[in-house]
């Protein structure tokens, strides 16, 4: 029971102190489950962002969930899905009844902006964090171009990238098996 209210209260802090979606969660990802609690390694964690980049759903949610689910089973998956909503719900209700009286003015206007901008910076923060753990060699580097040159000037889904990435991570490792 105690895992499970863990479970709720830090998806909970995390749903509620990060702005701008599953991306900008990612480092108050890495912080809590893997650095804090050690519910997930880091390469499970990108594991688990990457599934949740191409299931239905958003990414971070589909993260608590994976999340939840490996650490306390299928009720842990739904209380740490919980919490991660739970404080969304609460903000963007309180928001909707205000933000037509305060959208025009220039002081929230700016504030919007700034935020915009450090949430660039957090993404950034996690690409780079990211690329440490995932870009290892050269396969991976060409891999990297490739998947950005195709996802930058293509409409392509990113399950279609995930899914040749998967494959050809698959043929590059068993290529290195074979030559062990």
């Amino acid at each position: 029971m105690n895992q499970l209210v863990d479970l709720f209260f830090t998806f909970a802090r995390i749903g509620g102190l990060t702005f701008g979606g599953g991306y900008a969660m990612l480092p108050m990802l890495q912080k809590e489950v893997v650095e804090k609690r050690g519910w997930a390694t880091e390469n499970e964690l990108m594991d688990y962002y990457a599934i949740g980049q191409c299931t239905p759903g958003i990414i971070a949610v589909n993260t608590a969930t994976f999340v939840g689910q490996r650490t306390a089973g299928i009720a842990g998956g739904i209380v740490a899905t919980l919490g991660v909503v739970f404080p969304s719900l609460i903000i963007i209700s309180i928001i909707a009844a205000f933000i037509q009286n305060f959208a025009d003015l220039a002081i929230v206007q700016n504030a919007f902006a700034g935020i915009r901008i450090c949430v660039c910076v957090l993404i950034f923060n996690a690409v780079i964090k990211l690329w440490k753990k995932a870009v290892i060699d050269m396969p991976t580097l060409v891999l990297f171009i490739l998947v950005l040159i195709g996802s930058t000037v293509t409409d392509l889904s990113p399950v279609v990238f995930v899914l040749i990435a998967g494959a050809i991570g698959i043929l590059l490792k068993n290529k290195e098996v074979q030559k062990s």
